[in-house]
C-alpha cells in the first residue's frame, strides 16, 4: 500500500494508483491535488505544480503529477521544490519506467516499482535472426505506439542486443539509443524512434550473425 509521503511511484497503471492514493488521502484527511496528464508532462504544468505548492495551506497537501513522459527540463524544473518542498506539502510522481528518472530526482526521492518489470510482454522480435523482413513487420505492428511504450522497447532492444552479441556496438551506436530516448522525451513519435533504432541494429550486426 502506498504511503502520502515524497516520493517516485514506477508504474504502468497510472489511473489505477492515482485512485488509490485519491483513497488514501481522503481516508487520512490529507488534501490529493492531482495534475494528471494523458501525454508528455509539460512545462506549464510544472508551473501550475508550483503555483499548488506555494499557496499557503494549514492542512496536509499531496501534490500529484503523473504524465506519459518528463522530459529533462521538466524534471530539472521541479528539482528545487521537490528537495526543499514548501510546510505541509508533499510531492509524489507517477512515471511510467524507472530508466526515464534523472539521477538528480533519484538523489532526493525515494523510488519504488509497483509491478515487476519481469511482467512485461514478449518483445516480438528474434535480435539472433534479425533481418530486414521481421523489422518491416514489427514497426507496422507499433506504428501508433505511444512514447513510454517506444521508450521500453528501446530499452529492452539494446538489452537483448548486448546480451546477444550478434551486433558491433561502438559508442555511436549507444548514442543513437541515448538520443533515441532523448527524442520521445521531447516528443518524437515512437515509430520513428524505433525506425531509427533498428536500422542502427541491422547495419551493426556481425557479418557471422547475417543470412546469406
Amino acid at each position: 500500500m502506498e504511503t502520502l509521503q515524497s516520493q517516485v511511484l514506477i508504474t504502468s497503471r497510472v489511473e489505477e494508483t492515482a485512485e488509490r492514493l485519491r483513497q488514501q488521502a481522503q481516508e487520512a484527511g490529507v488534501r490529493l491535488i492531482p495534475i494528471l496528464r494523458e501525454g508528455s508532462f509539460k512545462v506549464e504544468d510544472v508551473e501550475l505544480a508550483l503555483e499548488k505548492a506555494y499557496l499557503a495551506s494549514e492542512e496536509e497537501q499531496v501534490i500529484l503529477l503523473a504524465g506519459e513522459t518528463f522530459s529533462e527540463v521538466v524534471q530539472n524544473k521541479l528539482l528545487k521544490v521537490i528537495e526543499e518542498p514548501p510546510p505541509k506539502k508533499s510531492f509524489i510522481l507517477l512515471f511510467r519506467s524507472k530508466a526515464s528518472v534523472l539521477p538528480t530526482i533519484r538523489s532526493r526521492l525515494p523510488i519504488r516499482v509497483l509491478e515487476r518489470e519481469s511482467e512485461e510482454e514478449p518483445l516480438g522480435l528474434d535480435l539472433a535472426t534479425l533481418e530486414i523482413g521481421s523489422v518491416y513487420e514489427f514497426l507496422q505492428r507499433h506504428n501508433r505506439i505511444g512514447a513510454s511504450e517506444a521508450r521500453k522497447i528501446v530499452e529492452r532492444l539494446l538489452k537483448e542486443a548486448l546480451a546477444s552479441g550478434a551486433y558491433d556496438l561502438d559508442e555511436r551506436a549507444l548514442d543513437t539509443f541515448r538520443d533515441g530516448v532523448r527524442a520521445l522525451d521531447r516528443g518524437s513519435p515512437g515509430s520513428f524512434v524505433l525506425t531509427a533504432v533498428l536500422l542502427k541494429l541491422l547495419a551493426k550486426r556481425r557479418k557471422k550473425h547475417r543470412r546469406l
